[in-house]
């Protein structure tokens, strides 16, 4: 968790109105996190990636910091952020099959925003461009660059006759590349400037050779958590942190210090004490992430509390504080994954001067929102 000297201000003063497990949202300390990320980059060198809160009231609360530049992952996503004022979308993904439809009609959908998209494939480049010309649009394309993470993307090296490809083919447009460096991991921002700068000396080196010979590359996104302060001053890119908006338990372990804040936490009830050291909360994997290894969550006035067992609706926690706690208990956590916990609910709560006050739909964990 963000070191923070408020004193419990996780705890809200209404927790009766709310049904356990709830994901509580404190705008005021989103937008805190917002003009910190404004101090790491310029706004138009900022493009958050909206997976982290998929809420189109936190798109608003970008743009008005400033940010108009947003990344994605799902067409749903792309088309929720653009709904909500969205002027510029990437949507980091590969469209295959019937998303390269949902794309164009994405397009056609809301012309006054930009929309981009990855590819890595020659074949799906032809045709996605033959789909493009065939409905008269044109289709941004950045070309995925794998620079270590190994998951998706394609070498600098083996990158530059797919770009050529793109730049001659009809119905798109070869506007630069995404080359996501999600494998850095260090908390010393020194190593991280040494990991990032060899990452990406093959990607300056591709670009130099493409605009010498008269190609454009408009942008370069990239960038996760960790080496976006690095990147986005030190050099021309735009920075892709997702997680800072809301912040989680586990980012902290391998980002180098922020004055990021947790924005997003957890309200659970202990639901039974099934031996004298041990209490069940009703948190189970559907109500936070259960990607991580344990623990999943820390819990305030339970940080050292052992993870028992976890199933879909329960959580057990051996702790020898179990008797301070008695059956019914409100408790606050922060989840050590924050963006595939928002997507485990349907809504969440705004939480504002510690009244859980309205609840926002979390309208983009769809996979299909209208197109």
């Amino acid at each position: 968790m963000s070191a923070d000297s408020s004193s419990a201000w996780y705890v809200i003063d209404n927790p009766d109105t709310v049904a356990s497990p709830a994901l509580l949202l404190h705008p005021d300390r989103i937008v805190r996190n917002l003009h910190e990320m404004v101090r790491w980059a310029a706004p138009d060198k900022l493009r958050p990636h909206v997976k982290t809160h998929k809420l189109p009231q936190i798109i608003r609360m970008k743009l008005d910091a400033g940010i108009t530049k947003f990344k994605c992952s799902t067409i749903a996503e792309a088309e929720m952020t653009a709904a909500a004022g969205g002027k510029d979308v990437l949507l980091a993904y590969q469209p295959v099959g019937p998303n390269i439809q949902r794309l164009i009609d994405l397009i056609r959908t809301f012309p006054e925003t930009a929309f981009s998209c990855l590819v890595d494939d020659a074949a799906i480049a032809r045709e996605l461009g033959a789909a493009a010309t065939q409905q008269r649009v044109v289709v941004s394309v950045l070309v995925d660059l794998n620079i270590g993470m190994n998951r998706t993307g394609i070498t600098p090296q083996a990158a530059e006759t797919l770009y050529r490809l793109i730049a001659a083919t009809d119905g798109l447009y070869a506007a630069g590349f995404h080359a996501y460096d999600g494998h850095i991991h260090e908390t010393e921002l020194d190593r991280v400037a040494e990991q990032a700068e060899r990452a990406f000396e093959p990607v300056w080196q591709l670009k130099q050779r493409l605009q010498r010979d008269g190609l454009p590359v408009d942008r370069i996104v990239g960038c996760g958590t960790p080496t976006s302060v690095w990147m986005g001053r030190n050099h021309d890119i735009e920075i892709s942190t997702g997680t800072s908006v809301l912040w989680d338990a586990g980012q902290p372990s391998f980002t180098p210090p922020t004055n990021i804040v947790n924005a997003a936490v957890l309200l659970t009830r202990v639901i039974s004490r099934p031996a004298e050291d041990v209490l069940c909360i009703d948190l189970g994997y559907k109500a936070v992430s259960a990607e991580m290894q344990p623990p999943r969550a820390t819990f305030f006035g339970l940080e050292d509390a052992e993870f028992v067992m976890h199933s879909e609706e329960h959580l057990a926690l051996r702790t020898p504080k179990a008797k301070d706690y008695p059956v019914g208990t409100v408790l606050y956590a922060i989840p050590t994954h924050i963006c595939p916990t928002v997507a485990l609910y349907s809504f969440v709560w705004c939480v504002r001067e510690r009244i859980a006050e309205e609840t926002w739909p979390v309208v983009a964990r769809t996979r299909r929102i209208t197109l």
